[in-house]
């Protein structure tokens, strides 16, 4: 994996209460893989992260929200959590910025919770996708096509269920960002 992301920018959109390791780990194969990981965040400073059944570490936030541009990136990550795509999917300005990626045709990848955020961006209709258990009902809703599998790929989304999937997501994630854009119809 090294090298075949070099030059490649991956946002990371959080805010407090994602999930850590669904940061961590994917952010560790990226940078492996040679991407520039930036966390962009609505919160300044630093944001804290949720480490399974409490309050985690605290990581620097490398690009303010409000000041961050989609067009300076090459793909998005979306760890979950529960708190942060619950709070993010109320923010405006999250949501904005992950609707751009879709528009753009870049390539997007979310685990457990995390496509809370892209049933708000009304960006899933017709399109195949996993999650953790519980907002199932959120995305078929949304019109999108809910699998229970480890990992699933659709045209430059990548998506999974819970931090046992990593794995599997990382190779996915890191297959995709490296293919670049993808086009894709947009969701109506």
């Amino acid at each position: 994996m090294a090298g075949e992301l070099k030059g490649k920018r991956v946002a990371i959109l959080v805010t407090k209460g994602f999930e850590q390791i669904e940061l961590t780990d994917p952010r560790q194969a990226l940078d492996q893989a040679g991407a520039k990981t930036v966390i962009v965040a609505p919160d300044e400073g630093k944001v804290r992260g949720w480490n399974f059944t409490e309050w985690g570490e605290e990581f620097r936030v490398d690009a303010p929200l409000d000041s961050a541009n989609p067009a300076d990136y090459d793909a998005l990550l979306l760890p979950g959590g529960v708190m942060n795509p619950d709070y993010l999917r109320i923010n405006p300005a999250a949501v904005k910025f992950c609707k751009a990626f879709f528009d753009a045709h870049k390539p997007v990848a979310s685990i457990c919770h995390g496509p809370w955020l892209l049933v708000e961006a009304n960006v899933v209709r017709g399109r195949k996708l996993t999650s953790w258990l519980s907002i199932r009902t959120d995305i078929v809703n949304a019109g999108g096509d809910w699998r229970d599998e480890e990992v699933v790929v659709d045209n430059g989304l990548v998506t999974s269920r819970k931090p046992d999937d990593l794995p599997a997501f990382n190779r996915k994630m890191i297959e995709e960002f490296a293919e670049g854009l993808h086009e894709r119809r947009k969701a109506s």
